[in-house]
Parts: structure tokens; sequence; C-alpha cells
């Protein structure tokens, strides 16, 4: 009997560190070194003529490719016969990605750069290097009355969107971080993650308490279909959402109702979108992975550049907070979309990301800079004080 005790308890205790390593799967090897398109789309190239924008935006929205590297952007290039609709965007410039603790970041640290202007260490989730909490854009902007808006293909919780809106000393923190959603007024919230908000280890529910803040919340993209206003969270998968493949347009309809939500708005929205998974297709080695995440995101990239265009008070804003995989692109064909790589590592790199911009000040997006400064010209075009 005693030895049973025994196995139950370790079982218990074993299970909260089984949910955090299922959360870091994706870094399992799935080496595939070539991919051949098969779903080619259309892209809308905009005349000079219809990208006239006002001189500040109202809106912005900052599209992060995880992992995207310029090797990533052109394998995208590549497998759609030689057109993205990210090659709208006019403003380019690069972000270099070193952390505070390392010359490689980690999309913590990387993200909290993006969301704070602040370098940190890695692991770090909108804190500083001494753990102290940092204000992000999306808070700053919550201040400023604007409305506010988190969407991704990993769970919501994840390190890129977790540094917009939570404060915790390391990103492995799910709960936590989970719980720091409920410190803020975030208007629209899309992604993964629902365990973290109700099978929790401190037995709150926290989905009913989003609820009693008026949050509408589903855990499908097709149950919040009528909702076209007000507080709204969908927590579309018990950890990470599906690989391309198999989630079908879930990032591009989350994209759109959240833009649908947060344009209601009279004072405008900050909202991130990340495209969570070009990083993990990267960390696999798996060029069909990568390449597929890549115009998964492009698509999601067109649909912001025509809000803008339609707009005109809207800055959209697409980076990256590292590249991983270190992609080599080898003899690949253009006219077929078939794209041929090789990876130099399994992780991260330290190389310089593209940073690309469309829309009111998008001309402050180019040139060499660190990552903080994207936050700081964001702060600075918003006209927002610190």
């Amino acid at each position: 009997m005693k030895n049973k005790t025994w196995m139950v308890l370790a079982m218990l205790c074993f299970l909260p560190m089984a949910a955090t390593v299922a959360q870091e799967n994706y870094k399992n090897k799935d080496a595939k070194n070539a991919y051949q398109n098969e779903d080619f789309y259309d892209v809308k190239n905009y005349s000079e003529k219809e990208m006239k924008f006002k001189k500040h935006p109202k809106n912005i929205i900052l599209l992060i490719g995880d992992g995207m590297g310029v090797s990533h952007v052109f394998s995208g290039i590549t497998a759609n016969k030689g057109q993205l609709h990210l090659q709208n965007m006019k403003c380019i410039g690069f972000s270099k990605t070193q952390s505070s603790s390392n010359y490689i970041t980690d999309s913590a640290a990387g993200g909290t750069a993006l969301s704070c202007g602040k370098k940190t260490y890695n692991g770090a989730i909108g804190v500083d290097p001494n753990k102290k909490p940092i204000e992000t854009i999306l808070e700053i902007a919550e201040r400023n009355d604007k409305a506010t808006g988190l969407v991704s293909s990993s769970a919501i919780t994840h390190a890129t969107p977790a540094s917009f809106i939570a404060h915790q000393p390391q990103r492995k923190m799910y709960e936590e971080i989970a719980a720091d959603f409920l410190k803020t007024d975030i208007d629209v919230f899309i992604g993964g993650g629902e365990n973290f908000f109700k099978k929790r280890k401190d037995g709150r529910n926290l989905v009913k308490e989003l609820e009693e803040k008026d949050y509408q919340v589903f855990n499908n993209l097709e149950s919040a279909k009528g909702v076209k206003s007000g507080k709204l969270s969908v927590l579309t998968a018990p950890e990470h959402n599906a690989k391309f493949s198999e989630r079908g347009k879930m990032l591009q309809e989350a994209t759109d109702k959240a833009l649908e939500v947060l344009s209601t708005d009279k004072d405008g929205f900050f909202l991130m979108v990340e495209g969570s998974q070009i990083d993990w297709g990267g960390h696999q080695n798996n060029t069909s992975y990568v390449v597929g995440e890549m115009l998964d995101f492009d698509k999601v990239i067109g649909q912001a550049i025509e809000y803008a265009v339609k707009d005109r008070e809207t800055l959209v804003i697409v980076t990256a907070d590292h590249e991983t995989g270190g992609i080599a692109l080898m003899n690949s064909n253009i006219e077929k979309g078939h794209v041929k790589a090789n990876f130099a590592t399994g992780g991260h790199t330290g190389v310089m990301v593209p940073v690309f911009a469309i829309g009111p000040g998008a001309e402050s997006f180019m040139g060499i800079y660190e990552n903080t400064e994207i936050f700081e010209k964001m702060l600075k075009l918003y006209r927002f004080k610190k």
C-alpha cells in the first residue's frame, strides 16, 4: 500500500512537469529538406496611388513571424512562384536581436525587447534583467484608451504573446502567465492554451473569472462568429494549435475576428499577431514545415495590408524575434514552386532579422537598429508618453 501511495504522489508531481514538457516538444527533430507547393495563391499588388496614408497611425498591427529570417521569407517567395503579399511593403530594415544575457536570444527575451523596448535575459517575460516588470506597448495602448488584442498560432501563453501581457521571471510559468491576463483589460485574445486557464494546479478556473469580467469566452472560432464587439477570448486548443496543414485557416480567421472587434473602438487599437510555427519548422530542420507556415503567415500579412490600405490610418509592421535554423536555400525552382534547403542548426541564430512596414510612419523602420527600437518607434508614432 505504501508503494502505491508513493506512486500516486509521484504521478501527481509529474503532471505539471509533463504539461511543461509538452509545450516544448515542437523542438523534436523531423528533418525534411524539400517542399513542393501545391496550393499557389494570388497576390494583390498595390499601386503608389492606392497607398496614401495619414501622417500618424491610429492603429498598429504588429505581425511577428517567430524565427523568420531572410531565407524563410525567400523560401516563401520561391514556393509561391515569386510573389508574396509581403512584397508590397517597401520600407525595409533589419533589427539586431541579441539579448542582455546571450548573443543568441530566445523568444521570451526577443519578444520582451519588441514589446517593452528593453533588452533582458533569455527566458524573461515582460521583466528587465533584475526581474522588475516593464510596461508593454499593449499596456501603454490600454492606458491611452486604445483597444488591444493578441492572436497566436501557438498557445496564447507561449513566450512571444506572453511577453506583451505578462510579467514573469521565466517563460515556462504558463499558469502564472495565464493568470496575468486577468490583470489587464485586453479586449481580444485568440490562441491555444486553454488548459492553463482551466486545468490548473491552484484549482482556479480562469475562464469563469474572465466571464465575470464580461469576456465572451469560446473554445473555437466558429462559436465566436456572431461576436461583433465587446471583450472576447477564444482558446482554440488545449495547448498549442496544430500545424498549418491541419489547422486550416485558423490564423487568418482569428486575425479577421480580432480586427472586426477591435475596429469598433473609436480611439484605435494595437494588435499583435504571431505566426508562431515558422520557428518550429526551423527547430525540426523541416523545410516543408517552415515554408508552409511562412505561406500561411503571408496570407495574414495580406489581410493586414488590405485593411491598412482601405483604412489609411493603420501602420502594419512585420518582423521576427530571431532567426531559427540557419537556413541555406539550395537549388530551388521558382517557376515550379519547389524549395530545397539545408540547416546549420536546430536552434536559433544571432543574425539580424528583417523588418517590413507599410502605412503611416512606415519609413521610420528603415535602416539597421536594435530590436528595442521597434518599441520606441511605435511609441513615438502613436504619440504616447512612457
